[in-house]
């Protein structure tokens, strides 16, 4: 069985975020969803919990950071082309997000951009060709 990732975050307004994340492409499981909470399917083995600021305070007695300013997280997935990355990029700004807020990043075998959630959570979007990659590594190794 694969391993599943949960990412928790907290939330200032559970519906606004909701809209968010489902408009970049993730889909509510209602089975682990409630008032003060969200489960949000990124893939089969993602999952983004949005947690109201009071729930999320359940699981930690310590302070919750306000991720715009200060970073306590660099969350990363994997897309499948160059193109899918700006399209969810593209997805987060339209849907209230903030494109780019770090710089983009192209060298040439790996592509990535990031964008940040209404409030405040970077996610990285990257895309890499593996061969490509290994062949970069293998002649800076090499040099």
């Amino acid at each position: 069985m694969s391993k599943l990732i949960f990412v928790n975050l907290p939330v200032a307004d559970l519906d606004r975020a909701d809209a968010f994340y489902q408009a970049i492409g993730a889909v509510k499981n209602p089975q682990f969803s409630d008032h003060t909470a969200s489960c949000m399917v990124l893939s089969e083995t993602i999952h983004a919990m949005l947690l109201t600021h009071d729930k999320f305070r359940q699981f930690t007695p310590k302070k919750i950071a306000d991720a715009r300013e200060t970073t306590e997280v660099l969350i990363c997935l994997s897309a499948g082309s160059r193109e899918e990355v700006d399209d969810v990029v593209a997805k987060a700004a339209v849907a209230g997000g903030r494109a780019d807020p770090g710089p983009k990043q192209d060298h040439g075998f790996m592509y990535g951009r990031s964008f940040e959630d209404p409030d405040g959570h970077i996610w990285e979007v990257m895309w890499m060709d593996l061969e490509a990659a290994k062949a970069a590594m293998a002649d800076m190794a090499n040099a």
